[in-house]
């Protein structure tokens, strides 16, 4: 039994794609019907909004070209054989371990994909499609990429611009308890007021050069306050915080239309800028912006390329006792056929005896376990030799011996 993957990512894949080979839940399984008609029984499908990927075991090569037919016939409308691409054994194994660890993801290290792995797996177990196998590979992948995080706590160093400007400006001023006004209603605004937000007693205002696109950030927001465009520099003199983040080709604030009366800290988030770089030059002010910001940023990219590198190690050591285990699994099936043999020829031995000799329940009971445990003795040793066999090679060529000298 072999492990494969089969899938298309935005790696290799654009976003108009990825948008048409989303898998539903009604899909997935679906889908696991048949590839389970197809000879595959553990099968696990995780979609997201970058990757619609497959992990199964396999026994025959047909069952990959079979598995990836269906995959191409679920999406009739996408040509994506072009886009699908196919892994197995150790290479499979490599991928999904990088993927619960999010080092194959668009923002390095990010944690959410464990969470994604974790559900795809529990729905193909509920539906029936996990298995002893799929099972143990997920969880290990997972308990590694729990490791990485708790280790080298990679998805720490933060990459968002939003994120990175209102920790600076925690930095700067602190934030609770502050008047706040936010300039915009876009993306970008509306990230950063989910993080202004987080803080404690924060007064925020916000305009937009279209009043009814900051109105409908009451939807989300509904304690903020909606002020005109035009009241700006107004309402300006009672805060403490300013955050612009407009798509405007222009300045929004401008030096020459506002002095600041008192200290005030200015967070620009826009390209091309919104915030006049004169008022750096205000010694109650203090400019944060993208220039610092995408600086940081870069930097927090290069630290997390090098923790993904120390991963790698880490990942390497959890794969050599996840394919030892699988290795060891794959003579499951002939260690519980001999020991199915032995139960049988422990039944037809019990019941010839129970025939020819009159025993009380006690001695009826001592004799099933007195036959039971001898033929167990005599398989302990050639069990123990099963499980040591570290090549597919010997592994096959004792399965075969088994079959043929127990004739099962």
């Amino acid at each position: 039994m072999q492990f494969g993957f089969l899938g298309i990512n935005y790696k290799n894949t654009g976003l108009d794609i990825r948008d048409k080979t989303a898998f539903t839940d009604a899909m997935k399984l679906d889908f696991f019907r048949k590839a389970e008609a197809a000879g595959i029984q553990q099968c696990m499908v995780l979609s997201t909004c970058n990757r619609s990927e497959v992990y199964y075991f396999y026994i025959e090569e047909r069952q990959c070209e079979a598995l990836r037919q269906i995959y191409e016939e679920m999406f009739p409308a996408v040509e994506v054989k072009a886009y699908l691409v196919t892994l197995s054994g150790e290479a499979a194994l490599v991928y999904l371990f990088r993927i619960a660890a999010g080092l194959e993801s668009l923002v390095l290290g990010e944690d959410q994909i464990l969470g994604q792995v974790k559900e795809a797996l529990d729905y193909a177990r509920t539906m029936g499609y996990g298995g002893k196998e799929l099972n143990k590979v997920v969880r290990d992948a997972v308990a590694c990429a729990k490791r990485i995080k708790t280790e080298l706590k990679i998805s720490e160093k933060p990459l968002s611009v939003s994120y990175i400007g209102i920790r600076k400006l925690e930095e700067a001023c602190g934030i609770a308890g502050k008047r706040i006004l936010v300039i915009g209603s876009g993306k970008t605004a509306v990230l950063a007021l989910k993080y202004l937000y987080e803080y404690q007693d924060v007064q925020v205002s916000a305009c937009s050069r279209t009043g009814a696109h900051a109105r409908r950030l009451r939807e989300e927001f509904p304690e903020i306050e909606i002020i005109s465009y035009e009241e700006r520099y107004e309402v300006l003199k009672k805060c403490d915080i300013v955050v612009s983040a407009t798509a405007s080709p222009h300045l929004v604030l401008r030096r020459e239309d506002f002095v600041p009366k008192k200290r005030l800290t200015m967070l620009d988030l826009a390209a091309p800028r919104d915030v006049d770089t004169a008022f750096a030059e205000e010694p109650q002010v203090t400019l944060i912006n993208l220039d610092t910001l995408q600086e940081i940023a870069a930097s927090h990219q290069r630290e997390r390329e090098a923790l993904a590198e120390k991963s790698r190690e880490m990942i390497r050591e959890a794969l050599q006792e996840t394919m030892g285990w699988l290795l060891q699994s794959r003579m499951d099936s002939a260690i519980e056929s001999l020991q199915q043999r032995c139960g049988e020829i422990v039944e037809d031995s019990y019941t010839y005896l129970n025939r020819k000799m009159e025993l009380g329940e006690r001695e009826k009971k001592l004799l099933k376990k007195v036959l039971n445990a001898s033929l167990q003795r005599l398989l302990r040793e050639p069990i123990r030799e099963l499980k040591r066999l570290d090549t597919e090679e010997e592994q096959e060529e004792y399965q075969r011996l088994i079959r043929q000298l127990f004739q099962i």
